[in-house]
């Protein structure tokens, strides 16, 4: 009775803590023991490791949710009086709605569930269940192979040609293909240096800078509101994508659009590297309509100490009690979007596994 009464005044303050304009993007439920019994436990895991961002980056979570499907599929088992074909997409459902809850779901992600649909639904009906799941594995294989992992190692060999001896590269926050790339570009033998741009709360440059500096890259790490100062020594900048938009804006970490605005500006050629897997149909005009907040930031915050939001130090102990009660601050709201949007013009070119293409044509591939 004691936590009923409680519930409208915690609603209530939740309510009042959203930032109005951006009231409308969902809060995630989050992963939690409370889950519908039907859940796998590989899909219980990669739900908790999304809510908490143990796994983070497009492909991570797409590799991730793909690899759980495949232990969903060779675990089921066809119930008496009908086919896999028609019964295994309603046994995925719930598991694919525990991951939205627990975190929304990427374009990539997306993409990769409804090419896994469209095998079930033209699976042949009198396959033997055995083959029908083995032949669905083999697949998902094959898609995390051609569109992921091969996709990536292509695009690297691509975006070798266009850094040179004496280049000063500048990137943003942390993307996989583009830490392969200079890697990659490292282990030729091309003399180049890095600028690794960040920003808080996620702090991912972080990872991004110990790998390179441990294969030994000279870097320089800075925080977003220095961009300006350091785009100066720069030749190119090199960016990562959450999803690339029919219209040809590029959706990725938040601060992105500042950075291929700058750089722009300075008539720096801004490259994206991105797999063909992440372009969606949709056409996207702002940061407004579509974006994600972090993890929920009212009632239990994603910043468990909201200090990180505000600390400027390169250290991982914030100064204590910058916002201490913000919560009962009443004109105090916290806003933690994860993703901007870069309009087309701003991008130089888009590298692909398919070649080097503008964004304009981004909807034809």
């Amino acid at each position: 009775a004691k936590h009923k009464e409680k519930q409208p005044k915690e609603s209530k303050e939740n309510s009042s803590k959203q930032v109005a304009l951006f009231s409308h993007l969902e809060i995630p439920k989050g992963a939690n023991a409370n889950s519908p019994k039907d859940i796998h436990p590989a899909v219980l895991v990669i739900g908790l490791q999304f809510a908490d961002f143990k796994i983070c980056g497009a492909n991570a979570r797409c590799i991730a949710t793909l690899t759980a499907f495949k232990k969903v599929i060779q675990d089921y088992k066809t119930p008496d009086g009908t086919t896999l074909s028609r019964h295994l997409p309603t046994h995925l459902s719930p598991q694919i709605r525990y991951l939205v809850n627990s975190r929304p779901m990427s374009v990539g992600m997306g993409n990769a569930i409804r090419h896994l649909k469209l095998e079930i639904s033209t699976m042949d009906i009198d396959l033997a269940d055995d083959d029908a799941k083995r032949l669905l594995c083999e697949k998902i294989d094959n898609f995390i192979r051609d569109r992921i992992t091969v996709a990536d190692r292509v695009i690297v060999s691509y975006g070798l040609q266009k850094i040179q001896d004496g280049d000063v590269i500048l990137t943003y926050a942390r993307s996989s293909v583009v830490q392969a790339l200079l890697l990659e570009a490292h282990a030729k033998g091309i003399q180049f240096k890095v600028i690794v741009v960040d920003s808080r709360p996620r702090l991912e440059g972080k990872r991004l800078l110990r790998r390179l500096v441990d294969a030994g890259i000279s870097c320089t790490y800075t925080f977003l509101h220095a961009v300006g100062f350091v785009l100066k020594d720069v030749s190119k900048v090199f960016l990562g994508a959450h999803a690339f938009m029919s219209n040809g804006a590029l959706y990725s970490r938040v601060g992105t659009a500042m950075v291929a605005m700058m750089a722009k500006e300075k008539n720096i050629p801004v490259i994206v590297c991105c797999e063909t897997y992440k372009f969606a149909e949709k056409v996207q005009l702002d940061s407004f309509v579509m974006n994600e907040q972090g993890k929920d930031e009212v009632l239990k915050p994603f910043y468990r100490n909201p200090d990180e939001m505000v600390n400027i130090s390169t250290t991982s102990t914030p100064k204590a009690g910058l916002l201490d009660g913000w919560l009962h601050k009443p004109d105090l709201k916290l806003l933690n979007l994860l993703y901007d949007l870069t309009p087309s013009k701003y991008i130089t070119t888009v590298i692909t596994e398919v070649g080097m293409i503008p964004c304009t044509s981004v909807p034809v591939v």
